[in-house]
């Protein structure tokens, strides 16, 4: 098992989300945590208001992956996937 799909590791990730969470859900948006490729890529989908919003790439930049690479070491990028991306 790599350590993009160890239940503990994704754990870690959900609870670092878990800390950004209200900030998002006060505007009526969310984020779901979607992949961690082999090369510890985070995939993310924006959900609800932040799916459409204007700022959610500084969101994503600025917030979002500052904090999980701060609150996860071992992770190397965070990206958004498009609101219609299936999960693989």
């Amino acid at each position: 098992m790599t350590k993009g799909t160890d239940k503990i590791f994704l754990e870690r990730i959900e609870n670092a989300l878990d800390t950004l969470r209200p900030y998002l859900q006060s505007d009526n948006g969310n984020v779901e945590l979607v992949d961690v490729t082999p090369d510890m890529t985070v995939k993310l989908r924006f959900k609800g208001a932040c799916s459409s919003c204007s700022m959610s790439a500084m969101t994503l930049r600025a917030g979002i992956e500052e904090t999980l690479l701060r609150m996860i070491p071992e992770l190397k990028k965070v990206e958004a996937l498009p609101e219609t991306a299936m999960e693989h």
